[in-house]
């Protein structure tokens, strides 16, 4: 079996810096590969040696075989790691890896092509005895057999992208009348994620828990379990927490989803680390979801409660050697937790947002598996996840509140975040008690409001400016004013909202990072980044509009359809003269790795389009006209 020397990690962000450090703290050389919007990334910063693969979409970098491997000859790489995403479930990847006599670090290519297709895996588990979900994995894919398939499972179902993950190609369906609409949706979405657009069909579970367990197994043919982890809370089925041991888990209940695991394992002679993902009813009945040939996000809160290493088991085993452990020596201890911190705004539908990092300072004392530097941009190309916060507790509601603190001490400005729906789902009493399915956030957080600033926060906010701009007269005439008696009055602008403000020179102080203000008497030291106008405090963006005219807001059901955000037009539905109603699809804009459909906010007729399908646009940019 091969000694390896140095390791190209094939992939970006907090994986590619978390792979890093196991693989330097084990003595081998790095090697990062980056995009252009890469160019000053962190895990870029930490590799011994670095190359650039191409532009920024990933199509022609991160997914680009032929660059990947050219810069693993260049560099004399004789492994690659994959991570997770991008090509990491790729057998086109692992069978070239192979042809080109590098080391792929993860399972056979006959592994990956089986699990990494729902419907062919699907088969194998039902021949294997694994409890499955009841639906259709046929290989006619044409709409009325779909739609009679459908009718045969009943409603509600899930479509789900043969080749998907990560949310991406899924879609619930609660009526036959929305099923043609979703099968397309769902077929563009695959094929734009994953080059297949097949799709398979199944019976929906009620507020089901989302468990999995992680595998590991050797070339000598030994396969063992490490446990289990919930991976319920999830939006638009991408997880945002997950925690180890599931909170309702019995012994017994662990042997059986362990050794349906196993049997799913052996099926395919499975080699490294890999995880097998189930569906969990309340009665405890448990049901195939797929099998991930990779290394999960969420491999961190297994190795917190197993003290384990997993990439140094990664590696340990593509080098031919055998499992460091039997079964009976896997003991699991305390509790694990992870929250996802996602550059979204859960306020408007978690869409993506891009960015700059102006200011990161991740809390002290917990484990931040990242990839961000202050200053960098974060782009529309790919995936919105920027990090994870990652504790361990003796128990179970020790982690939740060690967490919960981690969440609410770090400090990410610039970019809007999921920061404050984590610690509200982690407040949550039902969460707290350990009561929840995937369905929690749609039930309790289902409308998630803008956050309305109190008044300490425009108070201070205020005083920021008036300090600042104090600091801007020259010597001996900070704060002079020609009108001292008169309060100086500020207009602030907080999610297109006009807050007015009074504010004299207040018991401020600053140190450009960190103000401290002391208000009824009770002191409070907060982080904050002011660019002349615009102002970021945890949470929110505050701009001051004191120097500029009122004007009035774009009526709500305006004719001009903006980009939400950065990204791609993927399609056009509409062209001009055509008559158009209230809420019908026009165009859609993919970014982050999502489709987002824009709809027309008022009947009318297209008066103009601006954009063509594979335009690149940016956020705001007018993209059509209704008149």
């Amino acid at each position: 079996m091969p000694a390896l020397t140095k390791i190209l990690i094939a992939n970006r962000g907090e994986i590619a810096c978390r792979l890093q450090r196991t693989a330097q703290a084990l003595g081998y050389r790095t090697v990062a590969v980056y995009s252009d919007a890469d160019t000053h990334a962190l895990h870029v910063q930490m590799a011994d040696e670095a190359v650039n693969i191409g532009p920024a979409p990933v199509h022609q970098s991160y997914l680009n075989i032929a660059a990947i491997l050219d810069a693993a000859h260049r560099t004399g790489a004789d492994a690659i790691h994959p991570g997770y995403g991008f090509l990491s479930e790729n057998p086109d990847f692992a069978r070239a890896c192979q042809n080109a006599n590098i080391t792929f670090i993860g399972p056979s290519v006959e592994a990956i092509e089986l699990m990494g297709s729902k419907r062919l895996s699907k088969l194998a588990m039902l021949d294997a005895g694994v409890p499955c979900i009841a639906g259709y994995q046929g290989s006619a894919q044409d709409d009325a057999t779909l739609q009679l398939e459908a009718e045969r499972i009943g409603f509600p179902l899930m479509i789900k992208a043969s080749a998907g993950g990560g949310g991406r190609g899924m879609r619930l369906v609660h009526q036959r009348e929305q099923l043609l609409e979703q099968l397309r949706t769902a077929r563009s979405e695959a094929m734009h994620a994953f080059g297949n657009d097949e799709l398979i069909l199944e019976q929906a579970l009620i507020d089901p828990r989302h468990v999995e367990v992680q595998l590991f197994g050797d070339s000598q043919g030994n396969l063992i379990y490490l446990g289990e982890r919930d991976c319920s809370i999830q939006r638009r089925h991408q997880k945002v927490i997950e925690e180890a041991p599931c909170p309702v888990m019995t012994p017994e209940l662990r042997q059986a989803m362990g050794e349906a695991a196993l049997k799913a394992g052996r099926a395919v002679n499975y080699v490294g680390a890999g995880t097998v993902e189930f569906l969990l009813d309340r009665n405890g009945r448990f049901y195939f979801l797929e099998m991930n040939t990779r290394l999960q996000v969420e491999h961190p809160v297994t190795e917190l409660i197993t003290g384990l290493d997993l990439v140094a088991w990664q590696l340990h085993i593509a080098t031919g050697q055998p499992l460091p452990f039997e079964q009976a020596d896997v003991v699991l201890s305390g509790h694990a937790m992870e929250v996802r911190l996602y550059a979204e705004d859960p306020a408007q539908g978690f869409l993506p947002q891009t960015g700059d990092v102006l200011r990161w300072d991740p809390a002290p004392g917990v484990r931040i598996d990242h990839g961000l530097r202050e200053g960098e941009k974060i782009s529309p190309f790919y995936d919105p996840m920027l990090g994870k916060i990652i504790v361990h507790g003796a128990n179970r509601e020790e982690a939740r509140r060690k967490l919960l603190r981690a969440v609410e001490d770090t400090v990410l400005l610039g970019v809007t975040t999921n920061q404050r729906l984590l610690a509200d789902l982690l407040k949550h009493p039902g969460f707290i008690a350990g009561d929840f399915s995937t369905a929690f956030i749609a039930e309790h957080f289902g409308d998630i409001p803008p956050q309305v600033p109190s008044q300490e926060q425009v108070t201070l906010a205020a005083a920021l400016f008036y300090t600042h701009s104090a600091d801007q007269h020259p010597q001996g005439l900070a704060g002079w004013r020609n009108n001292a008696t008169v309060a100086c009055t500020y207009r602030l602008e907080v999610n297109g909202q006009i807050h007015a403000v009074t504010s004299d020179a207040l018991p401020l102080t600053t140190d450009g990072r960190w103000a401290t203000l002391e208000l009824n008497g009770i002191r409070r030291r907060i982080a904050y980044h002011l660019d002349d106008t615009q102002l970021w405090l945890p949470g929110l963006k505050v701009i001051n509009r004191s120097q500029q005219v009122a004007s009035r807001q774009a009526d709500a059901s305006s004719g001009t359809v903006k980009a939400p955000m950065d990204g791609a037009i993927v399609d056009i539905r509409v062209s001009v003269g055509e008559r158009v109603s209230k809420g019908q699809l026009l165009l859609v804009l993919e970014a982050m790795k999502m489709e987002h459909p824009l709809k027309a906010g008022i009947d009318g007729i297209i008066k103009g389009v601006q954009v063509v399908t594979g335009d690149q646009v940016r956020n705001r940019q007018v993209l059509l006209e209704i008149e």
